[in-house]
């Protein structure tokens, strides 16, 4: 019996030996990594924008929102702890979403971008929607589970993390 290869599944233009099922698999996180990227840059240059949101109180703060909240909230020790300087935490929130769209878009420290990006919206979870009933009303649940497969895998293609790994493979095995 002769060995036959099926045509349908490999292409010499697709990461050279691989089939087409291991390029996809390769690439299947980068359409989240782009979203979530983009989203929380977008994110934070908003918080930093918004003239009502970066004020203790007033329509559309953080102050009058995180108030607005402590009650129904999961952890109200939490919500407190930002009523302590609402400014500042509104600041530490938007510059946290910067850091990590930035870290998750271009794939440097892909993985601790991810991890900030799900404890930011594990923490926005536990406050702002945790009262929203039903509860899938809410996206900051739906912006965690987002976050663990990019927690879990990082950033293996088109990033910085994936060009430092192969100069220091290329590095690696120059030496030999």
């Amino acid at each position: 019996m002769t060995h036959s290869t099926r045509m349908d599944t490999q292409t010499p233009y697709l990461d050279g030996d691989r089939n087409w099922r291991d390029t996809a698999t390769r690439y299947a996180l980068l359409p989240l990594r782009v979203f979530l990227g983009v989203t929380f840059i977008y994110a934070g240059l908003d918080k930093l924008t918004d003239s009502a949101f970066m004020k203790s109180s007033g329509a559309g703060s953080i102050g009058e929102t995180m108030r607005a909240v402590r009650d129904s909230s999961a952890i109200p020790a939490l919500v407190d702890l930002s009523l302590k300087n609402p400014v500042g935490f509104g600041y530490a929130i938007a510059f946290g979403e910067l850091a990590v769209g930035i870290g998750t878009l271009i794939g440097l420290l892909a993985r601790l971008a991810a991890l900030g990006g799900a404890l930011i919206s594990l923490s926005l979870w536990l406050t702002i929607s945790w009262a929203n009933d039903p509860y899938y009303y809410g996206n900051d649940l739906a912006y965690l589970m987002a976050w663990l497969p990019l927690v879990l895998a990082g950033a293996s293609v088109f990033s910085l993390d994936a060009a430092i790994r192969g100069r220091r493979r290329q590095r690696a095995g120059g030496y030999r």
